[in-house]
């Protein structure tokens, strides 16, 4: 009898045990695959070197689960598919549990924000953008106080001069030799600034990200996008090079936001560069202006010489005025057949386009002199 009582008391303890067990195990899982406290979309970092069990702190600190040490302990000692969490910032949502977001940790999947980078603009305007972004690590020294034009009265400005300007950016692409190359450009010419040399566009990033990485990413995109263009270009373009077509696209970009125009101030360009006609485009003057353009334009402006006044210097200016953007780069390579050879600004934001200077001259008295 004594056997047997003994017997009876082993299977209650094991069946108690096991019960016990087995309630511990569904209180843990129940725990870690309910909904988190969060009533919205919510970013969360995780530091270099954070453990698992440091990050469900932060969670408990941030009131996002109320799991008790004890439980977070057996949970990733026990039952956690993976405790290798990586550093990082990570979107969480309404509706993840514990469990769903140890997953994303655990696979590094992070939270991607994004950056615009306009076209238009030119190279210091985006630095100012990138350093305006929390998210980006800003590496490019002071450039993004200044005005890449100050510095381009001369493009003949020596190499040191040019590492002053911006020796990031400049000092990483010419390392691209490869990508340059492509455009037409060589590592000894043109690169005493890297305006225009990056593609505007929407880019997309983790937090930390340096400033530097999403140049270079830009850069790449306009190399591989230009040379792909280049090849289906239009035939007899008075372009040399892709790098040629980025300066008539770079100018495009200032002289019109109006979509359906770009390809008829790409005609009207074309045609004078075939009759070796001076551009006479305003952007061009202003960049070569610099930082000291006060938004008025004078007579005395078109006159004096720089290597970007097109009322000045026949052809081309030597580099891009500004970043541009697919649909100017297409526009530069694909212009519009016509017989403009003049345009000038409505008012409205868009043009009126002359095929001879009277025509011209009359457009001109009725859209900007009685203004």
């Amino acid at each position: 009898m004594i056997v047997k009582r003994v017997l009876y008391v082993i299977i209650f303890l094991m069946v108690s045990a096991s019960l016990c067990a087995a309630a511990g195990v569904y209180y843990i899982s129940n725990t870690v695959t309910t909904p988190l406290e969060l009533k919205q979309n919510t970013l969360f970092s995780i530091e270099k070197g954070g453990s698992a069990y440091r990050t469900i702190k932060q969670l408990r600190n941030k009131e996002m689960t109320d799991i008790s040490p004890i439980v977070a302990k057996v949970w990733l000692k026990f039952f956690a598919a993976s405790t290798d969490i990586k550093s990082g910032t990570y979107m969480l949502l309404p509706g993840q549990s514990l469990a769903d977001i140890f997953t994303i940790f655990t696979q590094g999947d992070e939270y991607f924000f994004s950056v615009s980078l306009v076209e238009g603009l030119t190279l210091a305007q985006w630095h100012n953008t990138l350093k305006g972004i929390g998210e980006i690590e800003f590496d490019l020294g002071q450039q993004a106080a200044t005005d890449s034009a100050s510095s381009l009265s001369s493009v003949a400005s020596s190499s040191s001069e040019a590492e002053a300007l911006e020796p990031d950016m400049t000092s990483i692409l010419l390392s691209q030799t490869n990508t340059l190359a492509k455009l037409g450009v060589s590592k000894s010419e043109k690169l005493d600034n890297t305006e225009g040399l990056y593609l505007a566009d929407t880019y997309f990033f983790t937090k930390g990200t340096k400033a530097s990485e999403i140049l270079t990413r830009a850069h790449i995109a306009l190399v591989d996008f230009l040379t792909s263009e280049w090849e289906a270009r239009e035939v007899d373009l008075p372009l040399a090079t892709p790098y040629d077509a980025l300066i008539l696209a770079s100018i495009i970009e200032k002289e019109t936001a109006v979509p359906e125009e770009r390809d008829l101030i790409a005609g009207v360009f074309v045609n004078r560069l075939h009759k070796n006609m001076r551009l006479q485009t305003d952007p061009t003057v202003i960049y070569g202006i610099g930082p000291s353009f006060d938004g008025n334009i004078t007579r005395k402006h078109l006159r004096t010489r720089t290597p970007y006044n097109t009322y000045v210097i026949k052809g081309l200016p030597p580099t891009p005025i500004a970043m541009a953007g697919k649909a100017a780069i297409r526009a530069a390579l694909n212009p519009r057949t016509t017989d403009a050879l003049y345009f000038v600004a409505k008012g409205d934001g868009s043009h009126q386009f002359s095929n001879t200077l009277s025509e011209h001259n009359a457009a001109v008295r009725q859209y900007q002199l009685r203004r």
